[in-house]
């Protein structure tokens, strides 16, 4: 990985963090994504006990990215696009809170750009309802079971992976080609 000084981090939940991971594996300026587990009280949780419901914590994804490609606005403005922001603990078919839409903030410039965001997403009436993604501060990120790191790129013919991740990329990427590896650099 790049050591750039310009290097930031995003913790993003937004339900299963395969889907989040997939997508901003994707993104040009995106320099690593580690899913994991975030926002509960069990110190070093293992997945089935954040399946379980009973850690607190969110299924979420690290997303380190080059600031000077990428601003953490534009990281965010994906991230409400590819997932549903409105619905309480839940994404699709996976509910509790665990799949919770959430942004774990580094400092306080992050907690501010994210509610200003939804504050400006709210105001545009984007969804019929409002959004419940909670901005909380980032206390401890527990990188999950080797097993879920890069999944979909790993096994793309599983059944979640074709119908859940493939049409979120599917749409990902067409919402945001300019912001696609390989292409945003040979489209300046």
């Amino acid at each position: 990985m790049n050591q750039s000084a310009a290097l930031e981090i995003a913790t993003l939940a937004g339900g299963c963090f395969w889907c989040i991971e997939a997508v901003f594996r994707e993104v040009d300026g995106v320099e690593n994504v580690v899913s994991g587990y975030t926002g509960g009280t069990t110190a070093n949780p293992t997945y089935e006990q954040v399946w379980s419901g009973e850690t607190g914590h969110a299924e979420a994804a690290q997303v380190t990215f080059d600031a000077a490609k990428i601003s953490y606005r534009e990281i965010l403005e994906i991230f409400f696009s590819v997932h549903d922001p409105t619905t309480l603990n839940r994404q699709g078919a996976d509910e509790g809170a665990q799949y919770r839409s959430a942004i774990f903030y580094h400092d306080e410039l992050q907690k501010g750009m994210a509610e200003e965001l939804i504050r400006e997403l709210n105001k545009a009436g984007l969804w019929k309802d409002p959004i419940v993604t909670v901005v909380s501060p980032l206390d401890r990120f527990y990188p999950a079971e080797d097993y879920h790191q890069e999944f979909f790129s790993r096994h793309p013919e599983q059944a979640y992976c074709q119908m859940v991740i493939s049409p979120k990329l599917a749409k990902f990427r067409k919402r945001w080609a300019r912001r696609l590896k390989g292409r945003a650099a040979s489209s300046q």
